[in-house]
Formats: C-alpha cells, structure tokens, sequence
C-alpha cells in the first residue's frame, strides 16, 4: 500500500469526517487544494458534464485516465477518482481498470453497485466479486450502495437500513475501505447505518438535509459533495452569461 493510499484511508475517522468538495478538472482541483482541501475527490457528473457528456460511463475511459493524469500534476494531495460501475463488464474488467487508477497515482475511486443505466442494483454476490477484483489491486475503495436511491426513507427506513447492512458486510469481506449511502439525508437512518456498518461511512450531502456538523455527530466518516459543486458553478456562469446578453453587467 502506497504512502498516499494509507494516509487518504486514515483520513476516514467516523465523527471526524473527511470533507470532499467534489471537483471536475485540474483547474478545480487547484481551487479546492488552496480553499484547504485534506483530499481531492472527482464526480463522474461533473466530469462528464464538463466535457458535455452524459453521466454513466458515457465518458470515454481514455479521457477519464487524461483527466486524472493533470489532476495529479497540479496536486500532492491524494486523489480519488469516480469510476462509476468500474468500466468493466465483467470483475476481471473491473480490476484492469482499477488497476490503471491505482498505476496512474489515484489513492482510491468510488465505484457503484448497479450498472450504467440500470435502476436495479446488482445481486449482491455479483456486486461483491466486482469490488473484490477493484479492492485486489490495493487501492482505497468508496463501496456506493444505492439501496435508498428513489426509495422513501421516512416510511421503509428500517428494511432499507438492514439491506444497506447486508451489502455492508459483503462489500467489507470484498475488501472495500469505506461505505457510500448516496441519496440519504434521514438522520435515524443514517445514525443506524454508521451505528452497525463494518466500514467507515460515506453520505452525500444534501441541501435541506444534515449539516456536517450533523453528519459528524451521527458518526459519518466521509462527506461528499457530489456533482453539486460542478451544478452550481454551471449555474452561477449561467446566470452571469444572461446578465450580460440581457444588457446588464456581471457581478464580477
């Protein structure tokens, strides 16, 4: 295990959480690095966004690989890479493309359990070969559960928490490093999940939902932003561009 590998994993302290303003290019990275950033984290969304691609592996694994490579030489912090459903179709597919990440320098990636345009997620059995084949490479693994995506919390919390649970457990005998429940602000849910998980926590945070200080204190070791950062700035360069063409000046 690599220096940047055992220090981006010590950084996962459960109430002490590592904050990941999620970035999109170097030029981010820089920006978020001199903000005091601990690590750099890309999201799929904003990367293929950025490049007017779509989210779901639709951009192409050669410009991921671009991608990182000058965002690894404007940083010595350690960077983490979405590798969505691991660019593989089968576990040995996967490892070969993890183990690029890891030869490229990234000290880990997130990597889902449901396939690019799937709404399903995948048996857990097969969920778990594909992160075994990722975590064999010895890179820091972000296991993405998608348990509450499009699910109701507030009325299944309790069955959704055993089956995030289950996948837990299989995705730590897997060798993961850490547990990602997107699409999760129910703070009794999220305070179970980190209660009983075998691997640090992961959520996502969400506008209206726990702040970080919140998350901390219900025990959440890993914060991510997510395509957020990237949406806004879109936003932002938006609505300045509309000023300008309306007749107006930008407030910059």
């Amino acid at each position: 295990m690599s220096d940047k590998i055992r220090d981006f994993a010590a950084l996962h302290i459960p109430g002490s959480p590592l904050i990941l303003v999620n970035i999109w290019d170097a030029g981010s990275a820089k920006a978020v690095a001199a903000a005091g950033a601990k690590a750099i984290a890309t999201g799929s969304f904003g990367v293929a966004g950025a490049q007017g691609r779509a989210d779901g592996e639709d951009f192409p694994i050669e410009d991921v690989f671009e991608n990182l490579a000058r965002i690894l030489a404007v940083t010595d912090l350690p960077v983490t890479i979405d590798l969505e459903s691991g660019y593989g179709a089968d576990p040995a597919a996967v490892g070969v493309s993890v183990a690029r990440a890891k030869e490229a320098g990234a000290a880990g990636i997130n990597m889902e359990d449901r396939l690019p345009g799937e709404t399903e997620l995948l048996p857990i059995g097969e969920a778990q070969a594909r992160y075994r084949a990722a975590a064999d490479t010895g890179i820091f693994v972000n296991a993405r559960c998608d348990v509450f995506r499009g699910r109701d919390a507030a009325n299944d919390g309790d069955a959704l928490v055993a089956a995030t649970l289950e996948r837990a457990r299989a995705y730590a005998d897997a060798g993961a490093g850490s547990l990602f429940v997107p699409f999760l602000l129910d703070e009794a849910c999220i305070g179970a999940i980190c209660e009983a998980s075998p691997l640090p926590v992961n959520i996502l945070r969400g506008k209206g939902g726990p702040t970080h200080q919140r998350l901390a204190e219900l025990g959440v070791a890993r914060i991510s932003h997510g395509h957020q950062p990237w949406a806004a700035a879109m936003k932002w360069l938006a609505g300045q561009a509309r000023q300008v063409f309306e007749g107006a000046e930008p407030d910059y």
